[in-house]
């Protein structure tokens, strides 16, 4: 398959997991909103990487390979990265208790997040998705 197919496969996935954390949000499920946001900002950030060619491996973050892969990247998308690793980062690190809860505590996912860090990840997850959609549609034309 074609790098430029996946990128937009990646993005238009990325659309659809945005579409589930705003219902989630909607219904208050908090940990489903996480969840749902970081499956956005994931493939958001790996249709960019796709897209320039970067081979990424099969992890949930892959903050860090965007910033050593910023030479492929115009400047505006340079001024943002630093941003978008850190949400890579911090929403990869809720993926597991959002979706199981901390087990050995005994706390379920609801118990973790209440509706401020819902939200808070919701935004991220536009903000990355928007940035990922400019990137694809300039990269790779509409």
């Amino acid at each position: 398959m074609r790098t430029d197919v996946m990128a937009r496969d990646y993005l238009r996935r990325a659309a659809s997991r945005l579409l589930d954390a705003n219902s989630a949000l909607s219904r208050g499920d908090c940990p489903e909103v996480v969840r749902y946001s970081q499956e956005c900002v994931e493939l958001s950030l790996k249709a960019c990487l796709r897209a320039v060619g970067v081979e990424y491996p099969k992890v949930h973050d892959v903050g860090d390979l965007l910033l050593v892969s910023l030479d492929r990247f115009p400047g505006w998308f340079k001024e943002v990265a630093s941003k978008l690793a850190e949400i890579s980062r911090s929403l990869a690190e809720k993926r597991s208790p959002a979706m199981y809860g901390l087990e050995l505590l005994g706390k379920p996912p609801s118990e973790l997040f209440g509706f401020d860090e819902a939200k808070e990840a919701y935004e991220e997850a536009v903000f990355t998705h928007n940035v990922a959609k400019r990137f694809i549609e300039e990269f790779l034309g509409q």
